[in-house]
């Protein structure tokens, strides 16, 4: 029986499926193709850290590391350079650590 799915893979995948004796039937994307199957790829890892929890939630971030790594070096950047610019946000903006909900602001206009 065949199984469809039509989604953005590992590059291993595929002699995964071969060595269970399986045909993976793929294409290679065009640059367009490989962008926009990464942003939905993204999605469907961020949902699925939002879903898991224990180490299972660490594989899942994996993941979406894996993706984010990918999209930035379309953009010609690597998970380093992805690092540095999140690291001058911190310092300039503040990370996440203190917990802090922002339920309005009141303004004396």
């Amino acid at each position: 029986m065949d199984r469809i799915y039509n989604k953005l893979v590992r590059d291993k995948i595929p002699e995964i499926i071969k060595e269970k004796g399986e045909e993976p039937i793929t294409r290679e994307l065009s640059l367009d193709e490989y962008k926009l199957a990464l942003e939905t790829k993204l999605k469907e890892e961020c949902q699925e850290v939002i879903s898991a929890s224990g180490e299972e939630r660490i594989e899942e971030i994996a993941d979406a590391l894996e993706v984010l790594k990918a999209l930035a070096k379309i953009e010609g950047a690597t998970l380093e350079d992805v690092i540095t610019v999140a690291d001058k946000k911190s310092t300039k903006r503040g990370a996440f650590g203190k917990r802090i909900f922002l339920e309005k602001v009141i303004s004396s206009k």
